[in-house]
């Protein structure tokens, strides 16, 4: 069966909407695929400011932000559409949102972009929703791809994805898969202290020096002491590491420094604690925004050399996209009624068929 869709992914680290249009086709339960079409469309400022600020709003400001950011998606998708010139072609959408709260201990989860408001305005099927039946089910919501993983990348066996929160995978029977520690969220925030977006290669990190103390400080954290499966909500980052890391009164060119070390420690920490016998490869494919940081990469490397674990960074559209190339693939998944996510990497009761379906079109 071949089957096209798009995929729509929003990351904690706001740096915008990311677009994929994939094929995909399945014959007797393997899977090959190809990215079509894929683009970034930045948040402006204001876009920027609103999703950020969307826990803070009353309960109807919300649904009003929630209903209006719907719409923006399915904008989004039209344009998409009409610019890389897919009239016709698309038969599904399938959106992560944007994750505002995230409380699996209150069996919640919560992403902005209603689903019917982009089925209304596309006119094409839209799944939306991914986690919430897994959180539902006492699962973490997260992560959510190793199901995608599993399917599309049977070459390797450990996953890397390094966006706004640095997650792991390991496939190695039942996955093991946990948010590790805030990554792009927080780097992003500390370079922008200095009029930049993001730290290019990481060259500002570079310059700087590792605070030992400060180190110390951010390793002790208790979330790094619990067992997996877990996961991070977004103002983890902002709110509990930021401010400990302001308080230390460096400059920003050695909190950078300091934190990718600690984001290289944290996941060296994480995979050589969870490794198991027999592993069929220790190649890990590593993706997200953060692989494009050189220096992060380079202190990666040199954390996990003794674990013999080679890094493998693959081209840049998937380095950018695979995320959003995941999600269609669940959407086509939960098109399929099939299961989308794996208990076993986020600890809920059993696997589960997430997703809540709007039908765009006519009967």
């Amino acid at each position: 069966m071949l089957y096209r869709a798009i995929g729509l992914m929003s990351g904690s680290s706001l740096d915008g909407l990311d677009i994929v249009f994939a094929e995909f086709h399945e014959n007797a339960g393997h899977w090959s695929w190809e990215i079509k079409a894929a683009d970034c469309y930045p948040y402006d400022g204001d876009w920027t400011a609103r999703l950020r600020g969307a826990t803070e709003l009353t309960a109807r400001d919300y649904l009003l932000l929630h209903a209006e950011y719907g719409h923006y998606l399915g904008a989004a998708v039209n344009r998409f559409i009409e610019e890389q010139g897919l009239h016709y072609q698309v038969a599904l959408v399938s959106s992560h949102g944007h994750t505002s709260f995230h409380l699996p201990a209150q069996k919640m989860t919560g992403q902005l972009g209603d689903g019917a408001a982009i089925a209304a305005a596309t006119g094409l099927p839209v799944v939306s929703d991914l986690r919430a039946l897994d959180v539902a089910l006492g699962g973490q919501g997260a992560p959510i791809v190793p199901m995608g993983e599993a399917l599309l990348f049977t070459d390797f066996r450990i996953f890397l994805n390094l966006g706004g929160i640095a997650n792991i995978a390991i496939h190695n029977g039942p996955p093991t898969a946990f948010d590790v520690c805030p990554a792009n969220r927080v780097l992003n925030a500390l370079a922008q202290k200095e009029g930049k977006d993001y730290d290019a290669d990481g060259s500002l990190a570079a310059s700087g020096k590792v605070n030992e103390a400060l180190l110390q400080q951010l390793d002790a954290l208790d979330f790094y002491g619990q067992p997996a499966p877990k996961s991070l909500a977004n103002d983890f980052g902002t709110g509990t590491v930021l401010p400990l890391i302001e308080a230390a009164g460096l400059s920003t060119a050695d909190a950078l420094r300091t934190y990718v070390e600690h984001i290289a420690g944290q996941v060296a920490r994480a995979l050589t604690g969870n490794l198991p016998e027999g592993l069929l490869s220790r190649r890990m494919l590593v993706t997200g925004g953060g692989a494009f940081n050189g220096f992060l990469v380079e202190r990666l490397k040199a954390h996990l050399e003794k674990a013999g674990i080679e890094l493998v960074v693959p081209d840049e559209k998937l380095v950018a996209y695979k995320e959003a190339l995941i999600m269609a693939l669940l959407g086509v998944l939960r098109w399929r009624e099939e299961s989308t996510v794996r208990a076993a990497a986020t600890g809920a009761r059993r696997d589960s068929v997430g997703g809540a379906m709007w039908m765009g079109q006519e009967a």
